[in-house]
């Protein structure tokens, strides 16, 4: 059984995907060929965003947005410390100053309520509040969004997980000033290298992205306009992302099909699976569960190895207790609700052709080791 299985992915469009790289091979363009304005037109169609923008991998994108928000040292930008460390390694990296507020223990996402109180007793200029959209479930922007007016601060969705999600009728890309996503293979929607995306509805902050991401380009490359980063889309990467984004909405609906068979299946089980509100659809990058304590914790991710069956904790040190972010004065304790996460958390396999019985099969293993406890 595999994680994530894109071999089978790539079975069904192996045929499409070779022709689509031979044509790059042909045409001899290999970076920011026409491939990626197609990609970046498709892209803004898909999501509704008026623009969508190509960069090279999901970490640039957060910082092409921090940098277009001309944010930097002396900045402080609010986000979680349950999270991948490349949210808070893009603050970092332009000199601004991660500000955190704890998740919900539900949805594993931002608490808005936090974040008005982290933003008065802040000694820095806050510039921006940065949710996460974690294991492709979408924040609460509408909250978050009217706290950043009040403030007249900028909204940065990290979506590198949820591209795809949606609230309501509207999706991931329309719920904030700039969103950025990932195309990690790993992603819902992945390529076989690097790859990423910004979107936002303003032409201005378009225009300074395509400019930042080859290295500050004006009218040309030699041509340079701002301090910038070489962050361009490869044609190949694109033209994979192409032919994936062909069978992406179908994808969507077999992950949420596979997720409602594993909450089907641990429903009689003393866990908790992350909780999607009403009017929310998750994409399900990845469908994680909470145990009652780190010992169950462990002893299921044993157990499941023992039977072929891989799992992953996603995160097992919280943002603000990495070795690199001490500077930031944060203490164990501070977050509770991040720390308490990281001790119970586990994510199983997940992806659109897990099979049924497979689910079946992850989750009794699970109920034995529980019942072994």
């Amino acid at each position: 059984m595999k994680f994530i299985d894109l071999k089978k992915q790539q079975e069904k469009i192996r045929k499409s995907l070779d022709t689509r790289i031979k044509n790059v091979l042909d045409s001899g363009q290999y970076i920011l060929g026409e491939e990626v304005d197609l990609i970046e037109k498709r892209l803004s169609s898909f999501s509704g965003s008026k623009y969508s923008i190509g960069c090279s991998n999901g970490t640039d994108a957060l910082m092409l947005a921090l940098m277009a928000l001309e944010i930097g040292p002396g900045d402080g930008v609010i986000t979680v410390p349950f999270t991948y460390i490349a949210t808070l390694e893009s603050i970092a990296s332009v000199g601004a100053t991660p500000i955190l507020v704890d998740v919900y223990d539900s949805t594993f996402n931002m608490n808005p309520d936090l974040i008005e109180k982290s933003i008065k007793k802040s000694n820095l200029k806050v510039k921006a509040i940065m949710p996460v959209d974690l294991f492709g479930l979408p924040a609460r922007y509408r909250v978050i969004n009217q706290i950043a007016k009040k403030y007249n601060l900028k909204v940065i969705g990290d979506a590198a997980q949820s591209f795809g999600a949606s609230i309501k009728d509207k999706k991931v890309g329309t719920f904030s000033d700039i969103t950025t996503t990932s195309f990690f293979p790993a992603k819902p929607l992945g390529c076989y290298g690097d790859g990423g995306a910004v979107f936002t509805d303003s032409t201005q902050l378009k225009d300074i992205i395509k400019s930042l991401r080859v290295h500050g380009k004006g009218i040309d490359k030699y041509d340079n306009v701002n301090i910038g980063m070489n962050s361009r889309l490869d044609t190949i990467q694109t033209s994979i992302l192409l032919e994936k984004l062909n069978i992406f909405n179908e994808e969507i609906i077999l992950r949420n099909k596979i997720a409602d068979l594993y909450r089907k299946n641990l429903a009689h089980l003393p866990i908790i699976c992350q909780k999607i509100p009403k009017n929310y659809k998750s994409v399900y990058a990845q469908f994680s569960i909470l145990f009652e304590n780190k010992k169950m914790r462990d002893k299921a991710q044993i157990d499941l190895k023992d039977n072929n069956i891989p799992s992953v904790v996603y995160y097992r040190i919280p943002g603000h207790l990495q070795t690199g972010y001490r500077y930031l004065n944060y203490l164990k304790g501070d977050f509770p609700i991040s720390e308490n996460l990281s001790e119970r958390i586990l994510s199983l396999p997940m992806h659109p052709y897990l099979k049924k019985e497979e689910v079946k099969k992850v989750s009794k293993v699970i109920e034995l080791s529980i019942s072994k406890s």
